[in-house]
């Protein structure tokens, strides 16, 4: 029997932002055990954490689709499952990731968390007709990370009535994910993020995303510090800070649900 939560990652309330199923483990479990469980889930992520020292916190995280090497609304996510049920007198949490060594640490004030990510700035990419073909509109510019595509839009109008062709983007032959993106009156960016390769057609709050937003919008726009919207269906609201080489991406969290998985772990 595995301990397991749901929370809304970047949300202000329940059935916003995005839900990630997090489990707290005494020790690993088997890989495939774990990639069963994010599949019977059917959430984004579900992010299985263990606990390896002081406030510090090995950490995996799997879609339906399996193994993902940066998540950022399951670290959140996890972070608020053990502030709040765990590590209750923390204000700061280690992670350290398995996939690909990616130390991560989440720092709580109030009721705020703010994640310290990567910084992965993206590169120019050439566009081509079948883009527009798959999202529907197209797009000013194309860039591009080793594991994702991004792609900006002239107005937050287009990203926010956006209804792309997810068999089409499936075919994509660059890009884990498909980011749009647009500036925006009234934050300083909005933003939507649509994984079918992963079997997720369209993530509510896609965290890893602002690790390239930010060093991305903050070249366009000269602000260090910004406010984004996903405008997805459920909506989030992700607070963004370039410090150079790492990004903070920063949201509240809501407990959805607590119970048990009665699961064999052997």
């Amino acid at each position: 029997m595995l301990k397991y939560y749901v929370a809304d990652a970047f949300a202000d309330a329940v059935f916003e932002g995005n839900p990630a199923g997090v489990c707290v483990l005494d020790e690993w479990i088997p890989l495939e055990t774990m990639d069963k469980i994010a599949v019977e889930n059917n959430l984004s992520e579900t992010a299985f954490a263990v606990k390896e020292g002081a406030n510090t916190y090995g950490l995996r995280w799997f879609t339906p689709g399996g193994e993902i090497d940066l998540c950022g609304h399951a670290t959140l996510a996890t972070a608020y499952i053990l502030f709040r049920f765990v590590e209750t007198n923390s204000k700061i949490l280690h992670f350290d990731t398995k996939k690909c060594n990616h130390h991560l640490t989440v720092e709580k004030k109030d009721d705020i968390l703010m994640m310290d990510f990567p910084t992965i700035a993206p590169r120019k990419f050439e566009y081509a007709d079948y883009m527009t073909e798959a999202l529907g509109v197209k797009p000013s510019e194309v860039w591009c990370t080793d594991r994702d595509m991004l792609f900006v839009f002239d107005s937050e109008e287009e990203v926010r009535n956006m209804a792309p062709d997810f068999s089409k983007i499936k075919e994509f032959p660059h890009g884990l994910s498909a980011y749009v993106t647009a500036l925006s009156d009234e934050y300083d960016f909005v933003a939507r993020a649509f994984w079918p390769k992963i079997n997720i057609n369209e993530d509510p709050v896609c965290g890893a995303m602002y690790c390239t937003l930010i060093p991305f919008w903050r070249e366009r726009i000269g602000k260090d510090s910004m406010i984004a919207r996903q405008v997805s269906p459920r909506g989030g609201t992700v607070y963004c800070e370039y410090l150079g080489g790492r990004v903070k991406i920063s949201g509240r969290g809501a407990l959805y649900s607590a119970g048990n998985l009665f699961v064999d772990t052997e």
